[in-house]
């Protein structure tokens, strides 16, 4: 299952994400995500991640495409509200790894600071 979330910060594309994610979920997501580039270049993502109940093969296909044709630089900040530690641990890895995105990992109480974390930049 995937949402597409209205969080109020018209450059970000908002999302929840909830048990087995299919193909056609993420190419509402990257729909969502083109437009805002073609809109604004840079964005900002939120992305609540309650649980993964596993990705269909076509997606991850998708997801690789995606980055094939637009890559990482028109992403400026990144939050991931998450109860679960290890993802936690993956975003912090990932805010070292690519320098040009301010990534930042929140708890499930910690909604309106990943929030506020977007509007920063706004």
């Amino acid at each position: 299952m995937l949402e597409i979330l209205d969080i109020g910060i018209e450059k970000a594309v908002a999302y929840r994400l909830g048990g087995k994610i299919t193909e056609a979920e993420v190419n509402r997501v990257f729909s969502a995500l083109e437009e805002k580039i073609a809109r604004y270049e840079k964005i900002l993502i939120y992305q609540e991640i309650q649980s993964l109940g596993g990705v269909e093969f076509d997606a991850i296909l998708e997801k690789l495409k995606f980055l094939m044709e637009f890559g990482l630089s028109h992403f400026s900040r990144i939050a991931v509200v998450t109860h679960k530690e290890w993802m936690k641990r993956i975003i912090v890895l990932e805010d070292k790894l690519f320098k040009n995105i301010d990534m930042k990992a929140f708890s499930m109480e910690e909604k309106e600071q990943a929030v506020d974390f977007l509007r920063d930049v706004t």
